[in-house]
């Protein structure tokens, strides 16, 4: 099976640092499986755009958008649930 490649959106990493560190470390673990597995369970899929998903880690969330053809994960935004939907 093909690994994906991992493309951080430069607005993603700027909102990833201002997080504190353990959650940066649990969401930088979570996001590099999706190299793997880009469906683990858990996933939602976005209504609103196409391939777009969301994977929570308790108040937190990442936003990804899949290409299949090119094997790439989109990682769009990442932040508080409260702010990352705006």
């Amino acid at each position: 099976m093909d690994c994906y490649k991992i493309i951080w959106k430069s607005s993603a990493e700027k909102e990833l640092r201002k997080l504190p560190r353990d959650v940066i470390a649990r969401l930088l673990e979570i996001i590099e499986n999706l190299a793997i597995n880009p469906y683990p369970s858990g996933i939602k899929k976005l209504i609103a755009i196409e391939n777009t998903y969301r994977i929570r880690y308790g108040d937190y969330r990442v936003i990804y958008e899949l290409s299949n053809d090119k094997l790439i994960v989109h990682i769009i935004r990442v932040g508080h649930r409260r702010e990352v939907y705006r």
